[in-house]
C-alpha cells in the first residue's frame, strides 16, 4: 500500500502545490532559464535538456515511490513559479526529505517559501505521520541555509564532499532536519512568520 496517496494537492494563501505532470514542462522550462537559481544546485537546470530529464526521471519515481515531485503554482496569478518534491523516502522508518526546491528568482524572499514548507510539514507530521523531516543544501547557499533555519529546522552537521556539482566541484552537504517532538513548536513558530521574508 502507498504511503503517499496519490494525487497529493496542498493549498494555502498563496501558494498551490500540484502534483507534476509533463503538462507543467513547459513552465517549469521557462523558469529553469534563469541561471540564478542553478548557482547551488548539482545540476545546470538551464539546459532545457537536462531539467526535461530531471522532470520525466521525478515523475517517473514517483511511480516507484522513490519521489513525489510538486509543481508549485502561484495562486494570484495561477501561473508556475518552481517546483518540489519528497524524496529519500523510508516508510519503514517513516522519514523523507523535501529537497530540488527551486524558484523563480522574483519569489525569493517573498514568504512563498514558508507557506511551501509549511504546507509539505503539515502534510508529513500530520498525515504521513512522519517522525523525521530532514533538509540538506550546498554548504556555501547561505540563502537557502537561512531560509531552511526560518522555518525552524535544526543543523546537524556537514557532509563533506557529498556530491559532484554540474561544473565538476565537490560540494559539502549541509544537513538539517525537524522531528516530531518539535512539530508543534514549528508549526506555531513558521505560522506566525509567513509574511515576506527571507525564502
Amino acid at each position: 500500500m502507498n504511503w503517499i496517496n496519490h494525487p497529493v494537492i496542498l493549498e494555502g494563501e498563496k501558494v498551490k502545490l500540484v502534483p507534476l505532470e509533463s503538462s507543467h514542462f513547459p513552465g517549469l522550462i521557462d523558469v529553469a532559464k534563469d541561471e540564478r537559481i542553478w548557482e547551488h544546485i548539482s545540476i545546470n537546470g538551464a539546459d532545457t535538456d537536462r531539467i526535461t530529464q530531471h522532470l520525466k526521471s521525478a515523475i517517473l519515481k514517483r511511480g516507484t515511490e522513490e519521489q513525489y515531485p510538486f509543481t508549485v503554482i502561484d495562486k494570484l496569478t495561477n501561473k508556475i513559479i518552481g517546483s518540489t518534491l519528497f524524496h529519500n523516502i523510508s516508510q519503514p522508518n517513516k522519514k523523507l526529505e523535501i529537497g530540488w526546491t527551486w524558484y523563480a528568482p522574483a519569489y525569493w524572499r517573498t514568504g512563498y517559501n514558508r507557506e511551501c514548507k509549511l504546507l509539505l510539514l503539515a502534510y508529513c507530521f500530520e498525515v504521513l505521520q512522519t517522525v523525521r523531516v530532514q533538509l540538506q543544501t550546498d554548504e556555501t547557499n547561505m540563502r537557502s541555509r537561512t531560509a531552511i533555519l526560518g522555518i525552524g529546522a535544526t543543523f546537524e552537521g556537514v557532509l563533506r564532499k557529498e556530491r559532484i556539482k554540474a561544473n565538476g566541484t565537490y560540494r559539502n552537504t549541509a544537513m538539517y532536519s525537524i522531528v516530531d517532538d518539535e512539530w508543534q513548536i514549528v508549526k506555531t513558530n513558521l505560522s506566525k512568520r509567513l509574511d515576506p521574508g527571507t525564502i
